[in-house]
């Protein structure tokens, strides 16, 4: 036997005969005498509407047969299903499909069988109209029309019982969602007539479905709408822009006892087959519980921003004495009440007094006035105890009553005295301690404990702006100290940061003259010196350095001290940066008659790091290990893994630190008594080299024993990335040859004149011209045609900041590249500089090799 093939669109033919609505539905009428007709038509025993399912073929109408379903293994029309096409068994025992098939071996005995497949949505075969007869017979191509033209008529009919099941369906939750539904629903026809309410609306409204069944829906509105009702609906029929209907707004719905109830009101037609309005459906949601909360909120918010502002405000409203009346007439506004006051208690030897910073005028003559004066301006305070005030400051005790004529504690009112009808006075404490009080009367609400509950967190503020207030003369003479010694503070600093700069210039303009002579004469190819020379003029270089990295280390303790020190961190092979300095100290150590033992790490090992801070810690402590060792002495220079770390020691053989004084170490300028020996230096180069280390995540220590030698050890961070950071070869590179351009050069020094007139001298190429002063390279820059232009900063007259803004106004000269060159080395002078409009910024002394590198840059080769 041949079980049927499944469909490729299995899924979709399921979910379209699940979309029939039919399987397993009571029998139809009109399918039942369908399949008599074809019985009858075409003289066969048995004719079924059969549906093919997952796993069997179900019949709607069946005549001639008396089982219901049977499965889809053994069904035929599942052969028809899985073709989408007629199927014609003339003789089930000749076609190999079928012969063994058990419909066919067993009752009831199938010997013919004529299937048309049905798809009456999508397209899709859902089951078949066929024909069964129990011997062999032939089916005509008029036969097969007929099959298929009544095949139409099933296809119909149960479209058309899946339609009525969905209407009968829809008006089933129609009917469930309008009368069980938790919403006022009503139902209203064209003109305006109450058709339907359902029990929530009537429950809502307080009547009973007579009351308003066939009246007019304009029964349920308040009388000043009532007479525009009808009209909305006329309106909208005639088609002008409706207001209400298919919009929804918050109205006011009319109780049968008289009172309104806020509900939201949404209106929606409804329209029949022709497009007509057949009736309108009203929806109405009771807002009361909303604009209940909505208010409760409201009051909570206005709570809120009360505490909010006298917390956040409170310098504000205290400067301008504000805060206390603000609190008064925040407590009046919160409670909707008369009268309010607030005050502080004093405490005293005979007890305790309030002191009234706010009270609403009482006065009722000219004698209260001038009481109520005196009260608000603190010049007199309350003292009696047994009135009902004095309840609450003296014995903190909270008075409430709504009948204050009648309570046992009143004192009497003096005539004139403004009516007061219910009081609430409210102590407020700071832990044990009572501080202050409150009070309201005459509120538009009876006092009580819910109030009472409902102000505490106002109580609570005022108890924290009492202390705030009693703090505030202590805390502004701390201000006035802390102010004052802010001052000078800022004062020392703006003058220490004003006499590095200066010493940074002054100190810096001369070195540039001997550095850069020096560096002439060193490289000088027309007149090369003597080895002799060659050593003299190496030492004025290694002098003028050695000066200059002592002022550099000035000012890196400066930058590091003003928060201005920054780093470029990266990844770097710790064996070339240790390498690179013990390479560039090595004829130091031989000079002193040290050896530098280097080990080298392997060269996987990675640290993240700024290439120039590193190199300048380990040259400050190997620096270090040479000045401070013995005759004959080493340096081992190491490095061990250590955690997510790498550890870098320098170990000398020098005559070691004892441990009560190796704190003393990193102190700046501290030279633990080395300034009267014969080792020259500053005194913070370790404070520097500790700081480095530490801003760049990294540690720093040192283990010494006196007579033995130091071990100085820092730590940096490991990196597990390739290494980019820039090898730091400086080798020199001869200058470009430059095809006949002009530098002009404006500086007043003599000696820095001379020294650019030298170094310009031997460029090819290149012509050198030079201005003392801004007015004068201003005036030769319109005679002359220049490619670049250097200038100090610093010049008589006219200075660079200035010249520079000259030239870029001038629209023949702005294009010119203009750099800056100074002895003003500090990060705040670069940057303004560049900010000013300078292409570029030099620093003096002056390194040839990077004047050249920067002129190429500029100067077309």
């Amino acid at each position: 036997m041949q079980a049927p093939d499944q469909p490729a669109n299995e899924a979709r033919r399921l979910q379209a005969l699940r979309n029939l609505r039919v399987l397993d539905t009571p029998a139809e009428e009109s399918l039942d005498h369908l399949t008599e007709l074809a019985r009858e038509l075409f003289g066969v025993p048995v004719a079924l509407v059969s549906l093919v399912d997952e796993n069997r073929q179900w019949f709607k109408a069946k005549a001639g047969l008396d089982v219901s379903e049977t499965g889809r293994d053994v069904s035929f029309c599942g052969h028809a299903v899985a073709a989408n096409d007629a199927l014609v068994v003339t003789d089930t025992h000749t076609d190999p499909r079928f012969a063994d098939n058990p419909l066919v071996q067993d009752a009831p005995h199938i010997r013919f069988y004529a299937g048309h497949p049905l798809r009456p949505l999508d397209n899709m075969p859902v089951g078949t109209l066929c024909l069964i007869d129990y011997r062999p017979r032939s089916f005509s191509d008029r036969e097969r029309r007929l099959l298929a033209g009544l095949a139409g008529q099933a296809e119909a009919l149960l479209r058309e019982t899946r339609l009525t099941a969905e209407m009968t369906y829809t008006a089933k939750r129609f009917e469930t969602i309008f009368f069980t539904s938790a919403t006022a629903k009503i139902r209203i026809d064209r003109h305006g007539r109450i058709i339907a309410i359902n029990p929530f609306a009537l429950n809502l409204l307080g009547y009973e479905e007579a009351d308003v069944v066939g009246h007019n829906v304009a029964m349920l509105a308040p009388p000043d709408i009532r007479p525009h009702h009808d009209g909305y609906i006329d309106r909208y029929l005639a088609g002008h822009e409706p207001r209400v209907i298919g919009k929804g707004r918050e109205v006011d719905a009319m109780h049968k006892d008289g009172h309104l109830i806020p509900v939201h009101l949404a209106v929606n037609a409804i329209h029949d087959d022709n497009g007509q309005v057949d009736e309108f459906l009203g929806v109405l949601t009771d807002l009361s519980e909303i604009q209940a909360a909505n208010r409760r909120t409201q009051k909570e918010q206005e709570l809120l921003s009360v505490l909010h502002q006298g917390i956040t405000d409170y310098q504000a409203l205290m400067s301008g004495k504000k805060l206390w009346s603000f609190l008064m007439e925040a407590l009046r506004d919160l409670t909707n009440s008369d009268y309010a006051l607030i005050g502080e208690v004093l405490h005293g030897n005979e007890g305790n007094a309030l002191k009234i910073h706010a009270i609403t005028d009482l006065s009722w003559n000219a004698a209260s006035r001038r009481l109520m004066e005196q009260l608000r301006s603190g010049d007199m305070t309350l003292s009696r105890a047994d009135t009902l005030l004095g309840r609450v400051f003296a014995h903190g005790e909270v008075v409430m009553t709504d009948d204050l004529y009648h309570h046992p504690k009143r004192g009497g009112f003096p005539p004139g005295h403004p009516r007061i009808d219910n009081y609430l006075g409210v102590p407020i404490y700071s832990g044990n301690d009572l501080i202050g009080m409150y009070a309201i009367a005459n509120s538009h609400q009876a006092p009580d404990e819910a109030l009472l509950e409902w102000l505490a967190p106002f109580t609570a503020t005022c108890a924290l702006l009492i202390n705030l207030y009693r703090q505030m003369a202590e805390r502004d003479r701390n201000l006035e100290d802390l102010a004052l010694a802010n001052d000078q503070a800022q004062r020392a600093n703006r003058a220490k940061s004003e006499f590095l700069s200066s010493m940074s210039h002054e100190l810096r303009t001369p070195l540039n003259a001997i550095l850069g002579f020096a560096q002439l004469l060193a490289s000088g190819r027309r007149n090369p010196l003597s080895d002799k020379q060659t050593r003299q003029v190496g030492q004025i270089e290694k002098s003028g350095q050695h000066l200059l990295s002592l002022i550099n280390e000035v000012l890196d303790l400066a930058k590091i001290e003003s928060g201005r020190m920054t780093l470029s961190l990266e990844s770097m092979s710790l064996a070339h940066v240790m390498e690179d300095v013990c390479q560039t100290l090595e004829p130091n150590a031989d000079a002193s008659g040290i050896r530098i033992l280097f080990t080298p790490p392997p060269p996987e090992w990675q640290i993240h790091a700024d290439y120039t801070r590193v190199k300048q810690v380990l040259f400050n402590l190997i620096s270090n290990a040479i000045k401070y060792n013995r005759a004959d002495g080493q340096v081992a220079v190491s490095a061990t893994e250590h955690d997510d770390a790498l550890c870098i020691s320098i170990a000398d053989t020098g005559p070691g630190i004892a441990e009560h004084r190796q704190h003393e170490l990193f102190e700046p300028f501290n030279r633990l008594d080395a300034e009267n020996g014969a080792v020259e230096g500053t005194g913070i180069g370790l404070a520097i080299t500790r700081e480095l280390a530490e801003r760049m995540d990294g540690s720093m220590g040192v283990e010494s024993t006196p007579g033995e030698g130091s071990t100085f050890w820092f730590t940096l961070p490991r990196s597990y990335r390739a290494s980019t950071a820039d090898s730091g070869d400086d080798t020199r590179q001869p200058a470009g040859d430059f095809q006949q351009q002009t530098l002009i050069y404006v500086e007043d020094n003599p000696a820095n004149q001379r020294l650019m007139e030298d170094i310009i001298d031997d460029v090819d190429g290149l012509s050198l011209r030079i201005a003392p002063s801004a007015e004068m390279g201003l005036e030769m820059l319109r005679t002359t045609t220049a490619a670049v232009i250097i200038m100090d900063i610093h010049l008589p007259g006219m200075d660079g900041y200035e010249a520079l803004a000259a030239l870029r106004r001038d629209p023949v000269l702005a294009h010119l590249p203009v750099i800056a060159l100074s002895a003003s080395a500090t990060p705040r002078d670069i940057n303004r500089a560049l900010d000013a409009g300078f292409n570029d910024y030099l620093t003096k002394p002056l390194e040839i090799v990077k004047l050249m590198e920067t002129l190429e840059r500029y100067v077309v080769t």
